[in-house]
């Protein structure tokens, strides 16, 4: 079975209100076996358009990776980032398991 990522690109405005969502998606993460492949680092923009913070989490599959996202946790932490504390698009992808080149 494929495992299940998000993907997000996103801007912070107020770092000490964004503290109170990162503490807030800790349990929905823990409940749904995510773990950070990408969180904050280093990175550059070489094509295309960014935001200033990118985070992969990967999750067991895609369905847990979706499952977490519509819970009633997950979705009580979200109030907790909405702008102005931060901006974010986030896409939940299906991880590839086929042939590799």
């Amino acid at each position: 079975m494929a495992k299940g990522y998000w993907v997000a690109h996103g801007d912070v405005a107020d770092l000490e209100a964004y503290k109170k969502y990162v503490a807030a998606n800790a349990k929905p993460f823990k409940d749904f076996g995510a773990h950070f492949l990408v969180r904050g680092g280093q990175s550059q923009c070489v094509e295309g358009s960014s935001r200033a913070r990118h985070v992969v989490l990967e999750f067991p599959s895609y369905q847990a990776a979706l499952d977490c996202w519509h819970s009633a946790d997950y979705q009580a932490a979200i109030k907790l980032r909405l702008p102005p504390v931060a901006q974010l698009d986030l896409v939940i992808v299906e991880g590839y398991d086929g042939v590799q080149p």
